[in-house]
């Protein structure tokens, strides 16, 4: 199962207390479901759970039954019966025997339960949620873009702010940022799955972090390795001058501790001498040890 997937079998597993509620949840499935006319009310899905609870909250919202329900890859539930429409309209606000345009009924959402029952319909119905490994992002779409508009609306009062844009003759809601789809998963009733997106978040950017650490070491690395080749080679071309012996013990041995451990970094290298030197000191000498090969020959 895809995480959208397993967000609406969550969301599924709530149960329908009120008729209100359900009355709620059912507008919500009809205004984002994929027809709904007065001659015909049809809404697909891919989800078994969804598929599974729909003709219960059918029944308890309107007292009926599907006239057809066909499967095969998706399931395809049919309402054909012109009493049925009629019923199912009158129960939300709308009337087949006009011309319909489609709106949130706001008289049915006046509770808080009923408003997270009517976004709750929306998501089962038209609504996705990408797997937070992958990226972040959950939306609402519907082809009626008067629904989106009070919709939007609806999740602002809420303390929500989604983005809209247009997709195909679609109007779309959506969340691209993890805290406000964590958020909203939780409020819609879906704590597991809300949990799974802050998991995500937090293993992206415990990786993030690492491979930050790693980028610095390895930089850090080399440049020590760059270092390390310039001193190496400013001591080779002393001694092919023949200067290395006339040089003070102490830059002389500096030299052949530094040709003789070229992985080492100063930290290392200074540890080496006896008495160890500070990274300081240590710094200093190879430093003067590249001024005298950087020197013209005179």
């Amino acid at each position: 199962m895809s995480f959208s997937s397993d967000a609406k079998a969550e969301l599924c597993r709530d149960k329908l207390p009120r008729r209100c509620c359900a009355l709620a949840e059912a507008e919500g499935v009809l205004l984002f479901c994929n027809s709904v006319g007065p001659d015909q009310i049809k809404i697909v899905t891919e989800s078994e759970d969804f598929a599974e609870r729909l003709p219960r909250l059918f029944r308890k919202a309107f007292h009926l039954e599907f006239d057809s329900v066909l499967t095969g890859g998706k399931f395809s539930f049919l309402l054909t019966d012109p009493a049925k429409i009629g019923a199912v309209f009158e129960a939300v606000g709308y009337s087949p025997a006009e011309s319909i345009t489609l709106h949130v009924n706001y008289g049915l959402l006046e509770k808080d339960c009923c408003r997270q029952a009517f976004l709750r319909g929306a998501f089962l119905t038209g609504g996705s949620v990408t797997d937070p490994a992958k990226r972040y992002h959950l939306e609402l779409a519907t082809n009626h873009h008067k629904v989106t508009r009070e919709t939007e609306s609806l999740l602002i009062e809420q303390g929500f702010a989604p983005k809209a844009t247009l997709r195909n003759g679609s109007a779309v809601l959506y969340f691209k940022q993890s805290e406000a789809i964590e958020d909203f998963l939780a409020w819609l009733g879906a704590p597991v799955a809300a949990m799974g997106v802050m998991e995500a978040k937090i293993e992206k950017d415990m990786k993030n972090k690492i491979n930050r650490i790693v980028n610095c070491d390895n930089a850090n690395t080399s440049k020590v390795v760059e270092a390390a080749q310039a001193q190496i080679a400013a001591i080779r071309s002393l001694r092919d001058r023949g200067l290395l012996e006339k040089l003070p013990d102490k830059l002389r041995e500096t030299a052949e501790l530094r040709e003789a451990n070229p992985d080492a970094n100063l930290t290392e290298l200074a540890e080496m001498f006896d008495p160890p030197l500070t990274k300081s000191a240590l710094n200093h000498r190879l430093r003067k040890l590249c001024e005298l090969a950087a020197d013209e020959p005179s």
